[in-house]
């Protein structure tokens, strides 16, 4: 009984090293916006991508390196990771970095994906697993804006990495799209399997 209680009460900490990473991942938005849009810094813009896509892969470590997973981090971690999703693709299409059509696709997709939602509460389930493929496809995009990103220098290694960024950008999408779809095959079929949750 003791265990279970010291384990609940592990889950119900806020002060943990992984939710001080994850908040000064939340910071990091605020600066990359910053150095990309105001104060055209690529080079810095980059290494506060790259800083930020490391320290995401940290948290998630020492969370479970440390015993400190915990109920807010959950939560906190792929909410930080939509912010991403929405705040890079857009302000790389306020600088011209990349057309308006790809970020149009990129948010209307998640914007589906949240209409799905009350169907999926009212039998009860708040999300569906993440998909290897979602998973693969998120990673490929977040690798794509740095890439185009440093891109963007008149050199040759520069053209190099942004075509491989382009790649990236390409093959991602696609990856997120076929994650929607399997999405949406998985929702239908907990709306037509599953009874509506009682009270709902």
């Amino acid at each position: 009984m003791a265990a279970g209680s010291g384990s609940d009460r592990n889950h119900d900490r806020v002060l943990t090293v992984p939710n001080v990473i994850s908040l000064a991942r939340l910071g990091l938005i605020g600066v990359f916006l910053y150095l990309l849009l105001v104060a055209r810094a690529d080079g810095p813009a980059v290494a506060t991508l790259m800083l930020s896509g490391a320290s995401d892969w940290v948290d998630g470590k020492l969370a479970r390196l440390l015993d400190q997973s915990s109920t807010l981090g959950a939560l906190l971690d792929p909410a930080i990771d939509r912010l991403y999703m929405v705040a890079v693709p857009v302000s790389f299409a306020l600088r011209g970095l990349v057309p308006w059509w790809i970020i149009g696709v990129l948010l209307a997709r998640d914007l589906l994906l949240v209409a799905v939602l009350p169907a999926l509460r009212s039998r009860g389930l708040t999300a569906l697993p993440v998909t290897y493929i979602g998973k693969a496809g998120t990673f490929a995009l977040m690798s794509a804006f740095p890439l185009i990103l440093l891109g963007q220098w008149p050199q040759l290694w520069s053209r190099v990495v942004g075509s491989v960024g382009w790649a990236f950008l390409i093959w991602g999408l696609a990856m997120y799209l076929w994650a929607f779809v399997l999405y949406v095959v998985q929702a239908a079929l907990v709306v037509r399997t599953m009874p509506k949750a009682a009270g709902v």
